[in-house]
């Protein structure tokens, strides 16, 4: 206690001693907390000493404690064994944190609050524990009980200092003598309001976007020679902001029980040169996880206009952190979690925020929307990102965030909001149902592209290029049927999604037939000796792989065709369409007498046994792709005809 507040209390004025004693209180409850740090950091370092460690002489600076011999005490605590632990000043550190409490119960008593007795009370029961340091030496044991905030466990100093820190924010709520936009605010000076009133600005812009959730309570003071500004951000006992302005430096100093969160803090700030120290992870029953994460960081302005220039842009981000972890989890429901924190991100950035989405019914609702436009065909587990796909999926639920954000500040109906994301995600979905046919496409592609090889090996089988342009032939057709298995692996993959990610995998699965057929086809032809194809053998040849080659373009057309009618339901494409499967099956019969010429010529020409055997082999792939492509073209057909007459 200073000697001018020693004098007001000896004259019998105690109760004007109460905002000297409460901001006396709060820097104490500071040091105290950078003390149990300090004694844990210790320990952590004197059991791990080739583990890396922290001074924790960034902490010790904020809080105000100016002994710089501490910063040596982490690296050089030792583990004398038998739960030991030699520690430079431990026996000023435990009597330094000793009067810190005594410091944070002397308001109570000078408001003569019922609090202040029954915090010395509980401080008198813990000061017969075994936390003395003599001899500069504390036990392992002791270190644990002082810094536990596990209820269970008994009462600790720990559990004291937090219980002491909610009673003065409480106390501070009290006491306050202005009111500084919002800030519940005493003993400033008047270039003190010009700060916070552009700290509780940012605040204010951004506040509506909370809603109803609590949080964002704000407290100003001035202790010494710095303003600080407190803000509870939301209802977790961890999560708080403390800053400290002093001359153009603005020091925050940030706490919270999720690590992801504190990240997604720190990079709000990423435009504006903000020095952090490194984060400090520190166990503590008490909170989620039993861990808690603390960072400070220092931002100097160049100037008044800079300087309040940033606090207001901290004040407008901590709505963004009310919530955000329920808000990331469900948002990974549905999508991956990078693109849910990169969601949350772009929310806070363009000022729209999370909270309303949760508020109508986060991710019940899209999966309530998904139910609608799909007919209610959706399986269970099915995330908007495997349905959508990852961009689709991050763009609609930007418009989502949107609306809910406008929709609730214009009072718009839950009703009318939900319907909004029904409509908006009608869209989407019906665009990834024709996604759907991209993969037939491609696939039929792949097909045109092995049959074109084949083709084109034969005409040139009598050139002086032919083994050059043969191996080629056959390296592009097992790369085309590489890819043409992976879109077969991608389809079964959206089968769980929908009935229609279901019917593409049917026709994929026959389709691929084609591609191995014809694959097998390329490999007989390797074998091949120009020398042995007699006319009368390579004219029916060649006519096969170009009708092969017809056939294939015909399958293309016809799953282009039925993207159309799944689109438009147009009369001219489902003509086209059967027109194309028609075909196919002509094509299918001519290919069987293709292939019984071929076989008519072997038997009147004279040939090596091994290259008839060859020939033979090559005929029959063909034929047997010819098949193949006529089975994918009726799977194709029934799907189309099913789909019109269940419409």
């Amino acid at each position: 206690m200073s000697e001018k507040a020693q004098i007001v209390a000896a004259l019998g004025e105690s109760l004007l001693l109460v905002p000297v004693l409460l901001n006396e209180a709060l820097a104490a409850n500071d040091r105290a907390k950078y003390r149990l740090t300090l004694l844990q950091a210790a320990k952590s370092h004197a059991e791990s000493p080739d583990a890396a460690f922290s001074h924790l002489r960034l902490e010790r600076l904020v809080c105000g404690v100016k002994d710089a011999s501490l910063d040596d005490v982490v690296g050089e605590t030792v583990s004398g064994g038998a739960d030991i632990y030699a520690m430079p000043h431990a026996r000023d550190i435990l009597s330094a944190l000793k009067a810190d409490l005594l410091a944070m119960i002397a308001p109570f008593d000078a408001a003569q609050k019922p609090e202040g007795k029954l915090f010395s009370e509980r401080l008198q029961e813990l000061s017969g524990a075994p936390w003395h340091g003599e001899n500069n030496t504390v036990t392992g044991s002791a270190i644990a009980w002082l810094t536990s905030g596990e209820p269970a466990s008994g009462d600790s100093v720990h559990l004291l200092i937090m219980d002491m820190h909610k009673a003065l924010n409480r106390l501070q709520g009290e006491i306050a003598t202005e009111n500084v936009e919002g800030a519940l605010a005493y003993g400033l000076r008047s270039k003190d309001r010009i700060f916070v009133d552009a700290f509780m600005k940012g605040v204010n812009r951004t506040s509506p976007l909370k809603f109803e959730h609590p949080g964002l309570g704000t407290t100003a003071t001035r202790i010494g020679a710095k303003l600080v500004i407190q803000n509870d951000i939301g209802a977790t006992d961890a999560h708080v902001l403390v800053v400290h302005v002093e001359a153009k430096v603005v020091t925050l100093t940030y706490s919270d029980n999720h690590l992801l969160r504190l990240l997604f803090f720190r990079r709000m700030f990423a435009d504006w040169g903000v020095h952090w120290g490194e984060v400090r992870s520190l166990s503590d029953q008490a909170f989620e996880g039993g861990v808690y994460h603390l960072c400070v960081g220092s931002y100097r302005a160049h100037d008044s206009g800079e300087l309040k220039a940033y606090l207001t842009h901290l004040g407008s981000r901590l709505v963004y952190l009310i919530d955000w972890n329920r808000a990331r989890k469900r948002l990974q429901l549905l999508v991956p979690r990078e693109d849910a924190i990169a969601l949350l991100s772009w929310s806070a950035n363009n000022d729209i925020g999370h909270l309303a989405f949760l508020k109508a019914g986060g991710e019940r609702m899209i999966f309530d929307a998904l139910q609608f436009v799909a007919g209610g065909t959706m399986t269970y587990g099915v995330t908007l990102a495997e349905l959508l796909g990852r961009e689709a999926a991050v763009a609609y639920l930007r418009f989502i965030f949107k609306v809910c954000s406008r929709g609730f500040q214009d009072k718009r109906s839950l009703a009318l909001i939900r319907d909004e994301a029904r409509v908006e995600l009608s869209g989407y979905y019906h665009s990834a149902q024709q996604n759907l046919f991209d993969l037939a496409g491609n696939h039929a592609s792949f097909t045109i592209e092995i049959a074109d090889g084949i083709r084109d090996g034969l005409l040139n089988m009598s050139t002086a290029e032919f083994p050059s342009h043969l191996e080629l032939i056959s390296r592009r057709a097992k790369e085309w049927e590489r890819k043409a298995d992976e879109l077969v692996i991608r389809a079964r993959e959206l089968a769980k999604q929908s009935d229609q990610g279901d019917a593409i995998r049917q026709l994929l699965e026959a389709a691929d037939d084609i591609t191995d057929e014809l694959e097998e086809a390329v490999f007989q032809l390797t074998l091949l000796n120009p020398e042995s194809m007699k006319a009368a053998i390579r004219v029916p040849l060649e006519a096969h792989a170009r009708l092969l080659v017809q056939g294939t373009q015909e399958y293309l057309k016809a799953v282009e065709n039925a993207r159309g009618i799944q689109h438009s339901g147009s009369p001219e494409e489902m003509h086209d369409f059967l027109q194309s499967i028609h075909r196919i099956a002509v094509i299918e019969q001519e290919s069987d007498t293709m292939e019984r010429g071929v076989r008519k010529a072997l038997v009147c020409a004279t040939l090596d046994y091994r290259q008839a055997f060859v020939i033979a082999e090559f005929a029959k792939k063909l034929e047997s792709a010819a098949d193949a492509l006529m089975h994918a073209g009726m799977v194709l057909r029934d799907q189309m005809l099913r789909r019109i007459t269940e419409c």
